[in-house]
């Protein structure tokens, strides 16, 4: 037999056990601190339409040069034609996610759209859906970013599904009919209750009215505003996705105020947009792990594999 297609075959078979290995280390796991069940914290940088091919290979290089501390999981959202350059030159404990999923069920004749698989041969573990700026700006709709989020998570990937109000529908007390009976609702007819699928599920937090103002919710609102989440999870899902599910905050999160929001008993991560252009992403996440316990770490075994799969699945390295 030709030594080429040994190699070949090993490769394959190399890069479907790392497959497997990331599928069981992508489940969030469930840890004790401070006497209660919580989370691991996440940080996810959502680059948006803001970094071409230099800049996001600037952020790329910044993440790789700095510290990731274990006991935070960081992932970062490039624009889509950055993707696979991005995730075949990342650090292995830095996840990629996307920054939108395609609803369609299947490869075809869907014109501008990426199917979730598509998304994860090109180096993706996660993919955000609902974003505000989609919601308003491509008038997506609850019921369409929850066939997003279930497409997702049908088909290999994590989700973070964005949630939030405006300013208006939060001062005309209509926050918990815009969250809840919205938005989660939505969510929950689509996917179900079975607690398996929502290991796979963020819930991210993010008021519309202070996204990219500069304007942040006090610690305190902000926990008052997850408690509810949380909340109306365990009324609606279960105890044990209550209990389980990771709510990031997002809106003006800065190094600065990182900590003091960390702290918060229900927040558990950040979707952090502007600043993850900047070091201060770096600040972030330093400023978050020194004022939360140690949490669980991805095996090292499996980070190498995480960076072996992209690497393999990348075109420009075939």
């Amino acid at each position: 037999m030709s030594p080429v297609v040994v190699l070949l075959g090993l490769l394959g078979f190399v890069g479907l056990a790392a497959v497997s290995l990331l599928k069981l280390s992508s489940k969030p796991l469930v840890i004790k601190r401070n006497g209660r069940k919580k989370r691991k914290f996440i940080i996810g940088g959502n680059w948006k339409c803001a970094a071409g091919a230099m800049k996001s290979a600037e952020l790329t290089q910044m993440l790789n040069n700095g510290s990731v501390p274990e006991n935070v999981e960081v992932f970062v959202a490039p624009s889509s034609p950055f993707i696979g350059s991005v995730a075949s030159t990342l650090r292995g404990d830095v996840a990629v996610a996307a920054q939108d999923c395609g609803a369609n069920e299947k490869l075809g004749a869907y014109t501008g759209e990426a199917f979730p698989t598509m998304l994860t041969d090109a180096g993706c573990e996660w993919a955000i859906v609902g974003h505000s700026e989609r919601r308003q700006l491509q008038n997506e709709s609850s019921a369409l970013v929850a066939k997003k989020a279930k497409n997702a998570l049908d088909n290999g990937l994590g989700v973070v599904v964005c949630i939030g109000e405006t300013k208006e529908e939060r001062d005309a007390g209509k926050l918990q009919k815009v969250l809840l009976d919205d938005q989660m609702r939505a969510l929950v007819k689509c996917i179900g209750k079975e607690t398996g699928v929502w290991d796979d599920v963020v819930i991210a937090y993010e008021p519309v009215w202070a996204i990219g103002t500069g304007v942040t919710a006090t610690p305190n609102d902000a926990q008052e505003t997850h408690a509810l989440i949380r909340d109306w999870i365990g009324k609606n899902v279960s105890d044990v996705v209550k209990a389980n599910i990771r709510i990031q905050y997002g809106g003006s999160v800065k190094g600065a105020n990182a900590s003091e929001l960390a702290k918060c008993p229900d927040i558990d991560g950040f979707l952090v947009g502007s600043a993850s252009l900047k070091t201060d992403f770096l600040d972030i996440i330093a400023n978050t792990s020194c004022c939360i316990d140690e949490g669980p770490v991805r095996p090292k075994a499996v980070v190498e594999m995480s960076k072996l799969v992209r690497t393999i699945s990348s075109p420009d390295k075939i």
